[in-house]
């Protein structure tokens, strides 16, 4: 593997950037070596600054669902530029993105767009303060919200006590309007709510945890926060900046068929392009300024280039069994790695949902809170993502972190790709490699 270009720019950006990076996800201090620096990208495939090919399980974090540079995406962006990049006004092509989410989803009836996951999840915590006059936030370990100061916290000592600032910058004063429970807890949760009811605006949840690995919850867990928040009066927000529109074009509120009061999206609706967007009730939106006292603004909210590429992509999402045919290809390729895991005796499974996948290094059959995954396992991980490097295979440099398939992961790409795991698989752990495909 050549690294030589790479290595070169990395240290020039190193004079530029803080870590040599503009986000430290992009770090490769988990799993060692140097950031690959991508040049290309079309389709499944990536290629990077020392002309090296990679199958891509990355896709940009999520949003590329039809992979990259697709034909429609890009002509829709090309089209947008040529008429220009940004007016500060209102534009047609917000309003055919926002009809094309609304007609397509019955679980919001009014959107505003934003320029980032993490400012549409700001924004749907003021709203909801705005709209309950109540100071507090209720979240979940192993729940991230984007770099949002409130929610940037980790759990504090007891089952009903406030967060602690998991980053500097942040203060005591911030933290501490926010309470921190576990996942798929029901007792705790229960607790801090009859300690607070009357002071908590919110409850904050990825109903589908996909950042600190792919913790699933299950319907009735689910089911249970809509029905306690609902007695309490206070207002459920889904985060699906990951799982809007990945597990279908409803997102998780879709697929587990729960309504809650806000919710957030991003990645996918921007077809690769900077892109957020907060949605809820016609009742809840029209606290939002200019039509309500809730402020909220944005001079690239809407940007005509963005709403052209979300438009396209979600065009596409909207062709016939285009999910059913996403989740068919995703549960072949994790099938295959589990009995390939299973036969060679290796504690590795692949959790996944729709086209979302884990490698998780357990034997067990869920994971449903971050305290179940064993940190020891990450060296696992550290050593399979340099293997599947030299072999082709690029993932997000993080054991904590999913992966993604497009539809530009064909089933031939997948089956090679599965191949090429397991032959890692088998290297990492020493084992034999027959069967491999």
């Amino acid at each position: 593997m050549q690294r030589q270009q790479s290595e070169a720019l990395f240290e020039e950006a190193k004079r530029y950037f803080p870590g040599g990076v503009n986000s430290p996800v992009r770090a490769f201090r988990s799993v060692g070596g140097t950031p690959l620096f991508f040049e290309k990208g079309d389709g499944c495939h990536v290629w990077d600054a020392d002309g090296q090919r990679y199958i891509d399980f990355c896709c940009s974090w999520g949003p590329l669902i039809l992979g990259h540079n697709h034909a429609k995406v890009r002509e829709a962006i090309v089209d947008a530029v040529g008429l220009g990049t940004s007016f500060g006004a209102p534009t047609r092509k917000e309003n055919e993105l926002a009809k094309l989410i609304l007609e397509n989803n019955r679980y919001i009836e009014m959107i505003r767009f934003v320029s980032s996951g993490t400012e549409a999840v700001m924004s749907a915590i003021r709203l909801a303060r705005g709209v309950t006059g109540r100071p507090l936030v209720i979240k979940f370990e192993g729940c991230y919200h984007g770099h949002v100061d409130a929610l940037l916290v980790k759990a504090g000592s007891g089952l009903s006590t406030f967060g602690i600032s998991s980053s500097a910058g942040i203060p005591e004063a911030v933290a501490n309007d926010t309470i921190v429970v576990p996942l798929n807890d029901r007792r705790a949760l229960e607790v801090a709510i009859s300690d607070y009811a009357h002071d908590i605006a919110a409850v904050i949840i990825e109903p589908i945890p996909a950042n600190n690995g792919l913790l699933l919850q299950t319907k009735e867990y689910l089911e249970f926060l809509r029905d306690i928040t609902r007695r309490h009066g206070i207002l459920l927000i889904f985060d699906e900046v990951i799982s809007g529109f990945r597990v279908g074009f409803s997102g998780a509120a879709g697929y587990y068929d729960i309504r809650p009061d806000i919710i957030t999206y991003g990645k996918i609706i921007g077809g690769g392009m900077p892109v957020g967007a907060y949605g809820a009730s016609r009742d809840i939106m029209r606290h939002i300024a200019p039509e309500g006292d809730v402020y909220q603004a944005g001079t690239l909210s809407g940007n005509p280039v963005a709403m052209a590429a979300g438009r396209a992509q979600l065009t596409e999402c909207l062709q016939p069994d285009f999910y059913q045919d996403q989740a068919q290809r995703t549960e072949a390729f994790v099938g295959r790695l589990n009995r390939f895991a299973v036969a060679q005796q290796i504690p590795f499974k692949v959790f996944s949902i729709g086209s979302i996948f884990w490698f998780a290094f357990t034997a067990k059959e869920a994971i449903r809170s971050s305290d179940e995954i064993d940190p020891k396992s990450m060296e696992h991980f550290r050593a399979l993502h340099k293997v599947l490097l030299e072999r082709g295979i690029y993932l997000g440099p993080s054991g904590y972190e999913v992966g993604f398939v497009s539809s530009a992961h064909t089933e031939a790409v997948l089956s090679e790709a599965a191949g090429l795991i397991e032959a890692a698989l088998a290297a990492v752990f020493n084992r034999s490699a027959e069967g491999v495909a």
